[in-house]
């Protein structure tokens, strides 16, 4: 039973092992191709259609955690006399980490998994074959433009998402909570300091980055079949979260040490 134990975790190390190193060689290999002339049309054709569509669950999403966040907050600070703190408090949370994280999560389930979908029908359909065939590379063709495009969209949404969020708060705050607005507002320019969004922009172009590459990898290398176009979408938007979570701990570590 030892032994068994042990080959299965061996098993599952390498295969992942295999992974990473798949992974990383076409990340070389995106970034060669980069030498090239970028395809502007299809850049422009991604961002609108992974970027723009992605707006409306990114602004519901947080607005609500900013409201939330506020109503959980805003009754203790106010009881310790702290209640100048609380706009500031609220920006820098959505700013360094609420923001850029849950839109990087937002994305990896809404934009991973259309990227993945679109790309995996392509190879159970033979089209990639195909751009093979006529001298086309699929990298230069498919994942370059997807992932410049997430690099730009992300953080716009980012943007998007902390202005919203902290919107969100400002409402609880002044309509629920009896929070003046002056008082938010002024809280907001004393505490918050710019590299508090700046640095949550640089976590998105990267989250933005690590989505469309994976959900590019897995749209290449699924399974025939129906069953294994679900299957790699659903591979994309895990490995995208856990992938994003563990690059947003190491970020923070670099850029707010």
């Amino acid at each position: 039973m030892l032994t068994k134990f042990f080959e299965v975790i061996g098993k599952f190390v390498i295969k992942r092992l295999e992974e990473f190193g798949v992974i990383v060689l076409l990340y070389l290999d995106t970034f060669k191709q980069l030498r090239h002339k970028p395809r502007i049309n299809h850049i422009v054709a991604q961002m609108s259609h992974l970027g723009a569509d992605s707006l409306l669950i990114v602004s519901l999403t947080l607005l609500f955690t900013g409201v939330v966040f506020t109503l959980q907050t805003a009754h203790e600070f106010i009881r310790f006399g702290a209640q100048s703190t609380v706009g500031g408090i609220i920006a820098i949370a959505i700013g360094r980490e609420l923001g850029p994280v849950l839109v990087g999560v937002v994305c990896a389930g809404r934009v991973g998994a259309a990227i993945t979908a679109e790309i995996s029908t392509m190879k159970v359909t033979e089209q990639i074959d195909a751009l093979r065939v006529m001298a086309v590379s699929p990298v230069d063709y498919l994942i370059v433009p997807r992932m410049l495009a997430c690099m730009v969209v992300v953080p716009i949404l980012t943007i998007f998402g902390d202005v919203i969020g902290v919107i969100g708060g400002w409402a609880v705050a002044v309509h629920y909570s009896g929070i003046s607005s002056h008082l938010f507002m002024t809280s907001i320019k004393m505490f918050a300091e710019m590299y508090d969004f700046t640095g949550g922009l640089i976590k998105a172009i990267f989250f933005g980055n690590v989505i469309a590459v994976l959900g590019c990898y897995y749209g290449l290398n699924c399974p025939n079949g129906a069953e294994g176009v679900g299957l790699a979408t659903t591979k994309t938007v895990v490995a995208s979260i856990i992938v994003i979570f563990i690059l947003n701990a190491v970020l923070t570590f670099i850029i707010y040490r």
